[in-house]
């Protein structure tokens, strides 16, 4: 597969368009990045099944990036709850690593294509209503932990996402502050991406009918534009929240989720 000046262009607008949502919005960019990743490679004759994963590995190869600018902005603010990052970290790598080599290479893309489309759909309809679980108890131990940090990571890595609408959720029931909470997801964030790719690039090393330009199941070439591009969008995302209304943005954003996830159903249910 050349790597068309069309084939930039779209990356280009794909990276701009989810690096100020990002920032706009507080969210990461991977329930808007699979979909639109998986269109750019069936329509270039990537078959189904392997654009679906190749779109889920991508996404999170991203967050490498996003997650690095976001954790410095909240650590200047002394937000970051370290603490709650050493104990979650050790069960994030290990449920990454069994999620991305293991089930991921395992499981067909048009089953990850649905199981998307249902964490999308939830997660759409969480920032619809603009639900927030009411805090009841505190942080469990070191053991717990590490069973939230495994759950979180093996998640993550079948759907591409950095994990932050099921860390947050969870700190904030845990009487974690709400900002912390987004600081402390923003830099589990690195260890949720760079223990996945290790596991794409690992379990994708094999795999044939890649397009020109994969590492494993990572497509460099959109990592490359979509990250450079998001970087740069993200800090204007950030600036423009104080001035919009974020609230009723948040609902037509949602609305717009719907519209992707029902896509990444039919190409599950097509598959």
């Amino acid at each position: 597969m050349n790597l068309e000046p069309l084939i930039i262009l779209e990356l280009a607008l794909l990276g701009v368009g989810t690096g100020f949502l990002a920032g706009l919005l507080g969210i990461g960019g991977g329930m808007m990045m699979v979909p639109f990743i998986t269109i750019i490679l069936s329509n270039r004759g990537v078959a189904p099944d392997l654009a679906v994963k190749m779109a889920i590995a991508t996404s999170m190869a991203t967050i490498i990036f996003t997650s690095i600018s976001s954790v410095r902005a909240h650590h200047k603010r002394g937000v970051v709850r370290w603490d709650i990052v050493g104990r979650l970290a050790p069960g994030i790598i290990v449920g990454s690593i069994i999620g991305s080599l293991g089930v991921f290479s395992l499981l067909k893309g048009s089953y990850l294509a649905i199981f998307f489309a249902l964490f999308v759909s939830f997660s759409a309809t969480q920032m619809f209503l603009n639900k927030k679980p009411k805090p009841t108890r505190q942080m469990p131990g070191t053991a717990g932990q590490l069973v939230a940090g495994g759950f979180i990571g093996f998640l993550s890595g079948l759907v591409g996402a950095g994990g932050g609408f099921i860390s947050v959720p969870f700190m904030t029931w845990c009487n974690v502050a709400i900002h912390s909470a987004v600081a402390t997801s923003a830099a589990l964030g690195f260890p949720i991406a760079v223990s996945n790719v290790l596991g794409y690039v690992i379990s994708g090393q094999r795999v044939q009918g890649l397009p020109v330009g994969s590492f494993g199941y990572i497509w460099l070439p959109a990592l490359v534009v979509i990250a450079v591009c998001s970087f740069a969008t993200a800090p204007l995302g950030a600036r423009a929240a104080h001035k919009l209304p974020v609230g009723n943005l948040k609902r037509v954003f949602a609305s717009i989720l719907y519209a992707l996830a029902a896509y990444m159903l039919y190409k599950g249910l097509s598959s």
